[in-house]
């Protein structure tokens, strides 16, 4: 008899999810009015992050989703292999502050990374900060910090389960004792010192009780903290209270100088003013290049000039040299023409110019002189990404890192004079990526754009049609994707699995033209972009529909919740992460008011029109077979409110027809992503591969054994 109920139980798996009980989600009378369209928005109550209600729901779909989890059969195997391939040294480059070295080191399955300290390369490290004695389970996080000039005290913040809010600390550099001094209600700043007697930063209004996760961040103010003094006393330095809306931050040029000042009425475009310091009769910040429509940025100054990195007539950028007192553009001097690839950005180091290009998104570095002479090409490894480019001006040498998809972050030394890179620090990871291999491939998209695809996977792939893939997006804001090596997509390749990463239109990866067709009105093609890619895959014999699975976070959450609304045929697998799934009422939280210049905004007619087209929350249609679905989300984020995340779970298990399952995974104290701790990370990734795997029909094997759990069937006991 017990063999018989073991063997219904295995037999009954694939259906299990046709008899998941999803939570009662109940809905209420709520209609908007957008320019004559009703729009009804029954799970509005889920907006409440501090109801009891909405809490128990929390509860209630976390149980759902865990008793689904454990019948995965093998869930416990896929973490303690993902716990293996982790649990190796980490390190960040090193770089000089005085006369130490300090380095980022995570001995494996620490939960933060340890901040040490050396004198001279050759010296013994010693802890310098450890984060992991913040908290008991580590969720507390170090979010930025700052050496002042001379390296005496260290200015630094920390943010709490994932949160942007950040409270700052200093600390006195020689002793690595905490001083007095507290700052509360940071988000979005770094510490620029002036001196060692203080430095400038950014902060935000206390919010309303119960307002802190969700409500709207308004009217940033820069202060001019002192050395030992209360934040009471912190002098006002710039505040626009005619424009509550903008983001505000200064910086400092190295010599102290030039004080810049940058503003934003969002995530696009920018205006820069100035204070030159060294005169006195300069009270007031002066316009240096007027907003809103370009992407300006300081790199540094080079006397009384300035060097100002810009898309201004270069949509692939170039460094010109503007004179602060004559700014206007037909006075610039240009350094480092705009060519075809796009010039991510410029820093500076040992006197030269070292300028970071995109080619079919992988890095390609050049140093130049100040006054724009080509001196070299550095030679990197192959196609990946590197970074750590730069030093002050009196270094001689500096560190940078290199990695891809199947190359692990390794550290070199770059001497300045000689242009000789030198292995540093090889990362030792416990698989071989010399096993695996990486290609770039391209397709044409829905409008014929050439759209360009990372594929790696293990040598000796056969194109069958039956290989799972992850494959992975973003598409916005002017963010590039570019080659990274990641452990958990390693765990998947080593299974058998094509990781995909898709270099989606709404990036930075081929200039301002490539971002600009996939922002506003033309946000669609980046969901083309996307649909492409897998259709490709199909077509080429990778894959097939039935083994695709779709990941991507934040804006790439917003990517997987509306591809797979409008092509739910096409995955069998879909993990919208902490998404932008109402694009109708995103402005109306935290910092959402600001992506109205990528996305625009649903109080304009014209914009309401197409953000309600694709709004994944508003195109779920009832009795339609979706993709087996988990979303995940984070109880303290407050860049993306979980509550996109808990109505568009709502809808989906009230609109889904079939026996896949679709579920929502809430994790505790946990925000947008920044600051997990490892253990956390983990269980997550392991969750996920999980259920991945699992709807894909994918085996788990092992990898030293040889043995092979199959995905269709329930553990024997």
């Amino acid at each position: 008899m017990k063999k018989i109920f073991c063997f219904l139980l295995m037999t009954s798996s694939l259906a299990a999810a046709a008899q998941i009980k999803y939570p009662e989600t109940k809905k209420v009378d709520t209609v908007d009015n957008y320019h004559g369209t009703a729009v009804a928005d029954p799970y509005r109550w889920l907006e409440d992050d501090n109801s009891e209600e909405t809490k128990a729901w929390v509860k209630a779909q976390n149980e759902v989703t865990e008793n689904y989890l454990a019948g995965i059969p093998y869930r416990k195997e896929v973490k303690m292999r993902l716990e293996e391939l982790w649990n190796y040294p980490k390190y960040s480059s090193p770089f000089k502050e005085g006369d130490y070295y300090y380095f980022f080191k995570n001995d494996g399955l620490q939960n933060q990374s340890v901040a040490y300290r050396q004198k001279g390369l050759k010296g013994k490290p010693e802890v310098f900060f450890d984060p992991n004695k913040l908290s008991e389970d580590g969720t507390v996080a170090l979010a930025a910090w700052s050496f002042s000039k001379n390296s005496k005290y260290l200015a630094y913040s920390v943010s709490q389960s994932g949160s942007d809010w950040q409270t700052g600390y200093l600390m006195d550099v020689a002793t690595k004792k905490k001083l007095g001094d507290e700052l509360s209600w940071l988000k979005f700043t770094g510490f620029s010192w002036k001196g060692d007697e203080g430095f400038y930063y950014t902060r935000y209004p206390e919010p309303k009780e119960g307002d802190q996760l969700k409500g709207k961040n308004e009217s940033p103010a820069i202060y001019y903290h002192k050395l030992g003094t209360p934040q009471s006393a912190d002098v006002l330095v710039y505040e626009d209270k005619a424009h509550p809306q903008r983001f505000a931050g200064v910086g400092l040029t190295e010599d102290e100088r030039f004080l810049i000042l940058y503003t934003s009425e969002g995530t696009s475009g920018g205006e820069l003013l100035y204070k030159d310091l060294q005169d006195p009769a300069q009270e007031e910040f002066r316009l240096l290049i007027p907003g809103f429509a370009t992407e300006p940025s300081i790199v540094d100054n080079a006397g009384d000039k300035l060097l100002l990195l810009t898309n201004d007539g270069a949509p692939t950028y170039h460094l010109v040299l503007v004179d602060p007192k004559n700014p206007a553009k037909e006075n610039w001097k240009e350094i480092i023409p705009a060519k075809a690839e796009v010039l991510q950005s410029v820093s500076t180091g040992g006197g030269y110019l070292f300028a970071s290009y995109l080619k079919d998104a992988s890095t390609k570095v050049y140093q130049y002189t100040t006054d724009g002479k080509l001196v070299r090409e550095i030679e990197l490894p192959g196609i990946g990404s590197a970074g750590g480019f730069g030093g002050k001006k009196k270094d001689k040498d500096f560190f940078y890192v290199f990695t891809s998809f199947n190359y692990p972050p390794t550290i070199f030394h770059y001497d300045i004079a000689s242009g000789k890179s030198s292995l540093f620090r090889k990362t030792e990871v416990k698989f071989n990526p010399e096993e695996f291999e990486t290609k770039q491939v391209f397709f044409y998209s829905k409008d014929s754009t050439k759209v360009p695809v990372f594929l790696t996977y293990r040598k000796g792939l056969k194109l069958d049609g039956n290989n799972p893939v992850m494959l992975y997006g973003y598409g916005g804001f002017n963010v590039p994707m570019t080659p990274g090596f990641s452990v958990s997509n390693a765990f998947f390749m080593e299974q058998g699995g094509i990781y995909a990463q898709v270099t989606l239109r709404g990036g930075s990866e081929y200039g301002e033209d490539w971002h600009k067709a996939g922002m506003l009105d033309k946000k669609q093609n980046v969901f083309d972009d996307f649909i492409g890619a897998a259709e490709y895959l199909v077509k080429e014999n990778y894959t097939s529909s039935g083994k695709i699975a779709v990941k991507g976070g934040s804006n790439g959450g917003l990517l997987v919740g509306a591809v797979m609304t409008q092509r739910p045929d096409l995955f069998k697998v879909a993990i919208p992460q902490v998404g932008v799934m109402d694009m109708l009422r995103y402005h109306k939280f935290t910092i959402g008011y600001a992506w109205a210049t990528e996305y625009g905004s649903s109080e304009k007619k014209e914009q309401f029109d197409y953000l309600y087209k694709y709004s994944p929350l508003h195109n779920l249609k009832d009795s339609t077979h979706y993709p087996a679905t988990i979303v995940t989300t984070g109880d303290h984020d407050d860049r993306v409110v979980p509550a996109h995340s808990f109505k568009f779970a709502a809808r989906l298990q009230a609109a889904h027809k079939g026996s896949n399952p679709v579920l929502i995974r809430i994790e505790t104290k946990a925000g947008h992503g920044a600051g997990k701790p490892t253990s956390k990370i983990i269980e997550e990734a392991a969750d996920l591969w999980s259920f991945s795997m699992y709807n894909m029909g994918v085996p788990f094997k092992d990898v030293k054994t040889g043995k092979v759990i199959p995905a269709g069937e329930k553990k024997a006991f």
